[in-house]
């Protein structure tokens, strides 16, 4: 909920030194939930973890713009995909080392958020440096003649709408994919988060896919396909065999993720100079209909069963066919905001 709001500011007001803050309330996050002891202070301890998300992900969405040289796409699935490693690894390390040494093993990881903060005061000296920082002020004046603040309006209502369905139904396989295999399955809870693992593998493969393919192709064309075009493996999924429930879930993390870095962009060029609002609106929405869409499945699921749910949700990529009212981005190219890396001038050379 709060990254519109902080993007929303950082475009107007850039912080080269946000990100490492953002990474400090992650940590104390980690910390906190290592040891917390009731309910109240695992609430506080991932309300600091968002809290940290909310900071870092409008300002390094426009780092990662800044940092592009032109391939757009490419940056930001290469951006993205650092979190869908961390995701696609937390299953992982919750079966092999939390369930295994304890709660206070939670702690550890925060090791890994305390090096990112070295990284990332680096990365904001670039920034700092770079001339990036007031990029979105200079190209806030870059329209596209060709589409009308009507149909920017029209396409966003779209894309929200797209990331409703995609969200939706990776959330019904994200928090409950592991139920639903132990349930029909009879698999082990090991087995159980090895397959998730796999599964968010392959979102994590989707992701670093899709943003060179929307450079190459064009982004609605990836948006269309990504979405609409995944859902005759979501019809399969709750008829198939545990082999084909491999197949299915790999295929469908794969084309479904590669939308989200191509939705983000495409939306960044929709309204340019609002880098930083944009990929706060979009990230902040993704996790948060994450999130209440988890909640209102599982409540769901205790009222009817695992197994209904994921009938109901394999229609959500229905939703895709609006795609095809997006209005085409790819026939002209506007102005939008690029860094040039910096080269120092060097001596010439003694004869």
């Amino acid at each position: 909920m709060l990254q519109p709001v902080i993007g929303f500011y950082s475009d107007r007001h850039p912080k080269p030194y946000a990100l490492a803050m953002g990474m400090g309330f992650t940590l104390l996050g980690m910390l906190l939930l290592s040891r917390a002891g009731s309910f109240a202070m695992v609430l506080a301890a991932t309300s600091l973890v968002g809290l940290g998300s909310s900071v870092f992900h409008p300002e390094s969405s426009r780092m990662a713009r800044a940092a592009s040289g032109g391939r757009h796409g490419f940056a930001q699935s290469f951006f993205q995909v650092g979190g869908n490693f961390g995701s696609a690894l937390g299953p992982l390390l919750a079966a092999f080392i939390v369930l295994r040494l304890g709660q206070s093993s939670i702690a550890w990881f925060s090791v890994a958020a305390l090096v990112a903060m070295a990284l990332l005061v680096r990365v904001g000296s670039w920034y700092k440096g770079s001339g990036a920082m007031h990029a979105a002020r200079r190209t806030a004046s870059a329209r596209h003649d060709a589409v009308s603040s009507r149909q920017v309006v029209i396409a966003l209502v779209i894309l929200l709408a797209l990331l409703f369905s995609k969200f939706i139904y990776l959330a019904s396989l994200g928090s409950y994919y592991t139920f639903y295999l132990i349930s029909r399955f009879g698999l082990s809870v090991r087995s159980a988060q090895i397959h998730l693992f796999v599964f968010l593998a392959a979102v994590a493969a989707g992701t670093i896919i899709g943003g060179p393919v929307g450079d190459r192709i064009g982004r609605r064309q990836v948006i269309l396909t990504s979405i609409l075009g995944v859902l005759p493996f979501t019809l399969a999924l709750p008829y198939a065999n545990l082999f084909w429930t491999r197949v299915l879930t790999v295929i469908i993390g794969m084309v479904l993720a590669s939308a989200f870095s191509v939705i983000v962009v495409y939306a960044q060029e929709l309204m340019p100079g609002r880098v930083g609002m944009i990929a706060g609106l979009f990230f902040g929405l993704a996790f948060g209909i994450s999130g209440i869409g988890a909640a209102a499945l599982g409540a769901l699921a205790d009222r009817t069963d695992i197994f209904y749910v994921y009938r109901l949700c394999s229609y959500l990529p229905a939703i895709g066919v609006l795609a095809l009212w997006l209005p085409r981005l790819d026939t002209f190219t506007p102005h939008l905001e690029q860094v040039s890396p910096v080269v120092p001038e060097l001596e010439p050379a003694a004869e």
